[in-house]
């Protein structure tokens, strides 16, 4: 029997919506297993200032409850490489919006040494926690 295929994605998942859900679908069809990291409070207050809506233990409940998900572990850092050494995941999933970003082709580079498969999933279009963030900005 084959070993199980494991699946990691991370995010904020700030004010859940239907980009992640979708985000969240797409990844569990990759493997057997998915694995997603939310990160912590203060991880997006260091990349994004004042930006956060929902709490971390807010934001982590409501991502383990989706069915897609099995696994939730809070994102402390960022480097995904670091995230493969402590989970040993076997398929790093990503919105595509990240593709072609040099950051992220340093940790493309060395997953995909140690026989990662990096999938760069379909952003979904006219929604995210930024947009309703504005939308709730020009509603007051």
């Amino acid at each position: 029997m084959l070993d199980p295929v494991v699946v990691y994605t991370a995010g904020v998942y700030d004010m859940f919506h239907v980009g992640h859900l979708n985000l969240l679908k797409m990844a569990r069809g990759l493997g057997d297993k998915l694995i997603v990291a939310v990160s912590t409070d203060e991880l997006v207050e260091r990349h994004k200032p004042g930006q956060l809506v929902i709490p971390y233990e807010q934001r982590a409940e409501i991502v383990s409850a989706v069915k897609y998900v099995d696994v939730c572990v809070p994102q402390k850092d960022r480097d995904k490489f670091e995230a493969w050494k402590r989970l040993k995941y076997n398929v790093l999933a990503v919105g595509d919006d990240w593709f072609g970003r040099e950051d992220f082709d340093v940790y493309e580079k060395k997953l995909t040494a140690v026989g990662v498969k990096v999938v760069y999933l379909p952003y979904t279009e006219h929604i995210s926690s930024t947009i309703l963030r504005r939308r709730f900005r020009e509603a007051k």
